[in-house]
């Protein structure tokens, strides 16, 4: 677990992912409350030939809070996309298919109510053994902090 106090703040764990898939490990960079034109799970990014990079399709840091308040379209939009990218990741999580699996700014999906936070702690237990996995944010479950094998406080 990668932690900090202020949002962006995970470069490193980004720089970290593109040399492991220059090494030739299998990488799936997932940015869950991040998304832009073209992407979502149907439009990844690959780097490397090893990295995929994906991120919601229709994302919270595309719009304002009060237009996601103010519009429930918007918003059940936004929140459908991003358990869209979670099933997709939680699959890939089962799978044991990747060599590593950053779930950028996880934790924020949790403290939103998006993802359920028994459904991580679940699908992180029945996770295929090998392979690294990295979560990120700034607000972590004390659940998830007993279970992490690592827990890393990043500062400016």
């Amino acid at each position: 677990i990668y932690q900090s106090s202020y949002r962006g703040s995970f470069s490193t764990v980004i720089r970290d992912s593109l040399r492991n898939a220059a090494l030739g490990r299998k990488v799936l960079l997932a940015q869950i409350m991040r998304g832009g034109v073209n992407q979502g799970i149907s439009n990844p990014v690959n780097l490397c030939r090893n990295l995929v990079w994906l991120r919601s399709a229709n994302s919270y840091d595309q719009h304002s809070d009060e237009d996601l308040k103010n519009n429930e379209l918007l918003s059940n939009s936004v929140r459908n996309s991003t358990i869209e990218l979670w099933e997709f990741c939680k699959k890939q999580l089962l799978s044991g298919e990747q060599d590593q699996i950053i779930l950028d700014e996880i934790f924020r999906a949790v403290e939103l109510g998006i993802i359920d936070c028994e459904d991580l702690i679940s699908t992180l237990e029945s996770r295929f053994i090998s392979g690294d996995v990295i979560l990120t944010g700034t607000t972590i479950p004390e659940k998830l902090l007993i279970i992490a094998d690592q827990v890393t406080e990043l500062r400016s």
